[in-house]
């Protein structure tokens, strides 16, 4: 960034609510369907056809109002917003305008510290949320044919706008990273990008450093990945600083994201609230939300990730990594927490963290809100309590957690242990014996490790365990061998 220019970022996201039906009418909401076939006269706009608010689309929302510090408001007003676009079949969107059911919040973001120095939080204020249907889907064919997919009108979303406290694309893609975090944690969202069920708008401008107004913005739509956040505000910002010290104009428009020339491209010129003629939604009464269903709301929040991140640190003593990695996804988070609270011990805790991390991660898979993993947390907790206390090695605890992936959630691990015969040798005589052979099967390696090189000492550890098959006590070979290599 030229060191006379910053810039100015807001986010405006739009995330799925998961409910099983529409925001005003029953219709299905499920992805995939074939085209056209989750819709009915009144996702449709057909005359007589009149909406209901889904009341589980409600509670989502405000739960993420109250995740995220926002005042609830107690009455709020749907509003038309008008435009014509093939998806738009009413020509119109429900929405909240003037009156939304929620604003004033915040999300505070993890960012890394200057060089040399500790990580640090920024707060980023939300200005509102607000409840809206989606439009359709235009789909374009070969031969420069469009048609519409009308399933994913009339699906409910809240919109979050944030307001412009961002200041690098960095920092905005760890404000959607820690925002989807929140809302796949909270169970209202699946976070997923790629279909379009949580996707984002950036505001961009840029202005001279220390200047207090703003700069014209440009609005960059539905991205759809973290990274390519990240590049297209890159890419914007240098756009317009070559305007701007070239002595021209920035225009304010909407523009798309090529990520084949990693550039941006006009859309539109950017509408303001007067082009869509807003005005109240006569077909639907005042959204009202008493105390008692926020309050009820409220007891429903589940622990979200950040606080659990830091009480894995503070109470299971995790390192942040690990934490961090641990709480990527609900599912992931609930399965360690079980493993490691199955004996209260943090040595155990740790162990276990670790384990997941270089063992069983790599075989989970996340969709959505589920995730599947091969094996249980109560197996994974026995496998590591046989390492704890000296019944196998670390090296046949890798060996035990591919038995037990193959063997089902019933498999016992103490059991599998037993039956293939994998018990750890702590015999003193039979390490001893082992130890001696090596010794005296490499006498050249011994003279040298005797003589200073002490870095053979690895090489010795590893030709007792390859002759043990790894089930020799790690401990008592490492004390074994020092005693013999010392005694010459």
């Amino acid at each position: 960034m030229h060191p006379g220019w910053e810039p100015v970022i807001g986010l405006e996201v739009h995330a799925q609510l998961l409910t099983r039906s529409k925001l005003f009418c029953a219709c299905p909401t499920t992805f995939g369907a074939p085209p056209n076939t989750h819709v009915c006269p009144t996702c449709l706009g057909l005359p007589g056809a009149l909406p209901v608010l889904n009341a589980e689309a409600a509670r989502m929302a405000v739960k993420a109002a109250l995740a995220l510090d926002c005042t609830v408001r107690p009455k709020s007003r749907f509003a038309r917003k008008n435009y014509f676009y093939p998806d738009l079949p009413k020509g119109y969107q429900v929405s909240q305008f003037d009156e939304p059911f929620s604003d004033h919040g915040h999300l505070d973001i993890a960012l890394e510290g200057a060089e040399g120095e500790p990580p640090r939080t920024k707060r980023a204020r939300i200005l509102r949320i607000h409840m809206e249907e989606d439009a359709g889907k235009n789909v374009h064919t070969a031969g420069s044919v469009s048609v519409v997919d009308l399933n994913r009108a009339g699906v409910p979303l809240v919109e979050i706008v944030g307001e412009p406290d961002l200041s690098s694309p960095q920092e905005a893609a760890e404000y959607l990273r820690t925002l989807r975090d929140i809302l796949v944690f909270l169970g209202i969202n699946d976070g997923n990008l790629e279909e379009g069920s949580f996707r984002c708008d950036a505001n961009v401008s840029i202005k001279p450093i220390g200047e207090a107004r703003l700069g014209t913005r440009v609005e960059l739509k539905n991205i759809n990945s973290f990274k390519f956040v990240e590049k297209a505000i890159a890419s914007e910002i240098e756009r317009q600083k070559e305007i701007l010290e070239g002595g021209g104009r920035v225009v304010q428009e909407t523009r798309g994201w090529d990520e084949t020339t990693t550039s941006t491209f006009p859309l539109r010129s950017k509408e303001t609230a007067q082009d869509y003629r807003y005005f109240p939604e006569p077909d639907l009464p005042p959204v009202v939300l008493d105390d008692l269903f926020v309050a009820r709301v409220r007891a429903e929040l589940p622990e979200l990730p950040r606080v659990k991140r830091d009480r894995f640190v503070t109470e299971l003593g995790l390192s942040p990594y690990a934490a961090n990695v641990l709480t990527q996804h609900p599912r992931i988070a609930a399965f360690f927490e079980e493993a490691a609270t199955l004996h209260l011990d943090a040595a155990h805790a740790g162990r276990v963290a670790n384990f997941i991390q270089s063992e069983v991660l790599r075989d989970v898979t996340t969709q959505g809100q589920q995730a599947s993993i091969p094996v249980t947390a109560r197996q994974i907790s026995e496998l590591i309590r046989l390492v704890d206390t000296g019944k196998i090695s670390g090296k046949q605890a890798k060996e035990l957690y591919v038995k037990l992936r193959e063997a089902g959630p019933e498999a016992s691990a103490a059991s599998l242990v037993s039956q293939l015969g994998m018990a750890q040798v702590t015999d003193p005589k039979a390490i001893e014996d082992v130890c001696a052979k090596v010794i005296a099967d490499n006498p050249k390696q011994a003279e040298q490790l005797r003589a200073g090189k002490e870095a053979l000492f690895g090489f010795f550890v590893g030709q007792v365990m390859k002759a043990t098959k790894g089930s020799a006590n790690p401990q008592l070979v490492n004390d074994t061998l020092k005693r013999l290599l010392a005694a010459g």
